[in-house]
Formats: structure tokens, C-alpha cells, sequence
């Protein structure tokens, strides 16, 4: 797998640059602890002398027995060493968030199964030099709504906990992350009600990173930072539409441009409803446009806070969820996901605090941050209201695509504690190979008339 390097930069941000406000990049000599204290995209490679063990490299090649569909599990033979339940919470209640404590105390049937942890997370090697130029060069411009000298994947992988800045620079780790150059793939969401009743809504997105097009001159500077679509297929009501999406990385400067084919009426209209509290696809007002992928699109609106590292149990290495052995009746549960099919482990992870700036407006007024150290990707989100309530809580149940060496999700789910339902996106159990990396699109793919036409066929 061949990686590109290019500049992530619109036109208008590098002919400013000299007034642009930019916060300070990383020394070499701190960007030198990359690949020796640090792993190579900035989690401490140590353990922590008991559960947590040193990292070792991940897991960048397949088991024995993958067959290039089902992921299996390279621990399958591992039980539970023990499990949270609303009877020992307090027992474990500084390795919990808010909201996991509050889905104990609210459901009997909810539980916490801890295994041994797995260092599992690991990218390709030919990215690691890259992290290491975007450590000693990449800066936060324009109040910090986009990113100068970035090339891809990780911008800040040395966090200075006494930085400012530190958080914002967190959640851009997340936001900008290495997902693979390109990834099509079907899943399926639901969004069950109360008594655990549900209709799968099937979907096909797929994006392309800029750096990973055909044909496309990466030495021109861009504020695209990749291209999605994502086509409904299921059921009969939805199928047919298709939601295209061209992400801009500052997208103050530059709004995310989005378009929806409506299969219904054949025709193409922009979709700026797509961005921070828009309603989600076909979620049932379950979730916002800005939790798809657990949190993304602009950071403006909040204020961003590092609260600290913490070690903390968080959904991981969860290759049963995505387990072409299960039927999504076997996962989906009245309240919340099958506990039995669920594994959380010990990890260290980035604690962030983002409220809502004054003068903005987000129908969460609070949002606090889980972000594991060793993928940068968020494991779990705690959404409070106006009123400064605790409403939703996101979790992210992480898997190592170890044939394309990605760490990302098997699935998302979200609860609305004050509706007691949930969504969960990402479902692929009963699908065929549901999964494609790094393949080829070009422009010409991602433009309104290709939607049009992707649309009627």
C-alpha cells in the first residue's frame, strides 16, 4: 500500500499566513521521542507496571484462519476477569465516565465486562515519518479552526498537557485521524424503541481522502480534506437517496459542502443542514450530523479543555460485535447493546471538556471527551443539555482492521438516557464482506452530477 504525502491547505489560508494567529509547533527534540518513549503517534509506549501493558507494535498482520471477510478475534478464547454492574460501580467508579455510571444505575440489564487489555492499535509504518514531520511542523491557525503545513493522519502527536491549546489539539487528532485513504463499506443502523423493537436502515458510504484521488495535482493547495457518500439501501421508504459530502478542513473559512438526491423526486438539492446539530440520517432524532464517527466536522463552537490523561475501562478489541456468527437480533437489546457480545478494557485515555462558546448555539451545551491514547480515535462521549443534564452517551467500540492495519470501530452506539433508546450504527454482522480500503476515485466521482447519476441507477 503505497501512501501519498500532500498538503491539506486551501488557497485563502496559506495567502494569509502571515496574519493568521498560529500556535507553536513541537521542537525536534520533543518530536524525537516519537518511536522511543512515545510510540510512534504519541501514546506512552510504557505500561503501567500492572494491567496496562507496554506497547509492542499492535497488530499489523492477520490471524491464522482470516479469510478476508470476518474479522475474528485474535483473543477469543479469553473470559471476563470481572464485571461492572450498578451492585460494585463504586468499586471502579474513577475508571468510569458520567455516563457509564449513569447507563449502570439506570438499566439492571447493563454490565460492564472487563477482559485483559490489548495494545492492539497500530497504523501503517509508512506513516509514522509523516507523524513525525506533521510533530515538528503542523500549527493550529485561525483560532484554531484549521491546520497549516499538515500532510495526513496524525497533526499533533506530542501533547504538552500545559499547552493551551492542548485539547483542541486532541480533538484534531481525532477529527483529521488516518481511517485508511479510502474505505467503502454496508452497514446497518438501527434505532430501537423502548421495548427493543427496530428497523434496520442499511447503508453504503464510502469516502476518499484528497491525498488518496487519481489524477489529482497535490502539490495545488486545498481545503478539501476528503470527499463521503453515503447511499440508503434499505428500507424501501429511504432507498435510493444518497448524501454526498465534500469536507473542507477549515470550515469556518470554507462550510462543509453537502448535497442530498432525493430518489423520491430525482433531483439534487444542497444539504446545509449536515453540519453540528442537523439531524442525522434516518437516526430518528436520535443523533446529531456532528456524531456520526463519534464527533466530527468544525470545532468552533466550543471552548476546549485538557483535563488530563486517566486510565479508564472503554469498549476495545471488539471483535464480537462485528462477528459473522451473531444475527443483529443477538446484539440489539431493549435499552442498550447485548452486554454479553460487548468487551471493555484498561486503557489510558485523553479526558477534554468541550462547552459550548457564548454566543453559539448546539443543542449540546456540554460535551466531555474520551479519546484513547494509541488511535487518537474517541471511545467515549458524555452529551449534556442546556440545562447542564446529562442526556446522551456515546461509545465506540474499537477493532484493529489488522489486514489494512486501521484502527477504528466496529460500532457506534449512542443512549438517550432521557428517552431510555438508543442508536447503534456500524452493523455489519449479517452482511458479506462489507469492508473495502484504499481503492481509487477520482473528482469527477464526487460532484453533484455524478450523484445524479450514481442516483438513478
Amino acid at each position: 500500500m503505497k501512501l501519498k504525502n500532500t498538503l491539506v491547505l486551501s488557497g485563502a489560508l496559506a495567502l494569509s499566513v502571515a496574519a493568521s494567529s498560529a500556535w507553536a509547533k513541537v521542537s525536534e527534540a520533543e518530536a524525537a521521542r516519537l518511536g522511543a518513549d512515545l510510540t510512534p503517534i504519541g501514546a506512552e509506549k510504557a505500561g503501567n507496571g500492572g494491567d496496562i501493558p507496554a506497547w509492542d507494535g499492535g497488530i499489523s498482520a492477520p490471524p491464522a484462519g482470516f479469510d478476508g471477510s470476518n474479522y475474528i478475534s485474535p483473543f477469543a478464547g479469553e473470559t471476563p476477569k470481572f464485571t461492572i454492574d450498578a451492585g460494585n460501580m463504586a468499586q471502579y467508579a474513577d475508571k468510569l465516565s458520567e455516563g457509564q455510571k449513569a447507563m449502570l444505575t439506570k438499566y439492571g440489564t447493563y454490565n460492564i465486562p472487563v477482559y485483559p487489555t490489548h495494545r492492539t492499535a497500530a497504523y501503517p509504518t509508512e506513516l509514522y515519518d509523516v507523524i513525525k514531520k506533521n510533530a515538528s511542523n503542523t500549527e493550529l491557525v485561525d483560532g484554531g479552526n484549521g491546520l497549516r503545513n499538515y500532510i495526513k493522519a496524525v497533526p499533533f502527536p506530542v501533547i504538552d498537557q500545559n499547552d493551551p491549546d492542548a485539547g483542541l489539539k486532541i480533538i484534531w487528532n481525532h477529527i483529521v485521524r488516518y481511517r485508511g485513504g479510502s474505505v467503502m463499506r454496508t452497514i446497518n443502523q438501527a434505532t430501537p424503541q423502548v421495548n427493543g423493537s427496530y428497523t434496520l436502515v442499511k447503508f453504503q458510504d464510502e469516502f476518499t481522502f484528497r491525498s488518496n484521488l487519481k489524477g489529482v495535482d497535490l502539490s495545488q493547495p486545498s481545503n478539501i480534506l476528503f470527499y463521503f457518500k453515503q447511499q440508503v439501501l434499505a428500507p424501501a421508504r429511504l432507498a435510493g437517496n444518497v448524501l454526498l459530502v465534500h469536507e473542507t478542513l477549515d470550515q469556518v473559512k470554507e462550510p462543509r459542502l453537502a448535497w442530498l438526491y432525493n430518489a423520491g423526486q430525482r433531483r439534487v438539492r444542497r444539504a446545509p443542514q449536515v453540519s453540528y446539530d442537523g439531524p442525522g440520517t434516518a437516526a430518528d432524532g436520535l443523533r446529531t450530523s456532528d456524531n456520526f464517527d463519534m464527533y466530527n466536522g468544525a470545532p468552533d463552537r466550543y471552548d476546549w479543555k485538557l483535563v488530563g490523561k486517566q486510565e479508564m475501562y472503554i469498549p476495545y478489541n471488539s471483535y464480537q460485535l462485528n462477528s459473522k456468527s451473531l444475527k443483529y437480533d443477538d446484539i440489539i437489546r431493549p435499552g442498550h447493546l447485548n452486554p454479553e457480545h460487548t468487551r471493555y478494557e484498561l486503557h489510558r485515555v485523553w479526558k477534554v471538556e468541550a462547552t459550548i462558546k457564548e454566543g453559539q448555539r448546539h443543542i449540546y451545551a456540554k460535551r466531555t471527551f474520551y479519546i484513547d491514547e494509541d488511535s487518537w480515535s474517541a471511545s467515549v462521549i458524555d452529551h449534556y443539555d442546556g440545562r447542564g443534564e446529562l442526556w446522551r452517551v456515546a461509545e465506540a467500540h474499537a477493532m484493529q482492521f489488522y489486514d489494512s492495519v486501521i484502527p477504528w470501530y466496529a460500532v457506534e452506539s449512542l443512549y438517550d438516557l432521557l428517552a431510555g433508546r438508543y442508536l447503534v450504527l456500524g452493523l455489519d454482522n449479517e452482511e458479506g464482506k462489507s469492508y473495502e480500503f484504499n481503492f481509487e476515485r477520482s473528482e469527477k466521482d464526487y460532484t453533484p452530477a455524478a450523484l445524479r447519476r450514481s442516483g438513478r441507477r
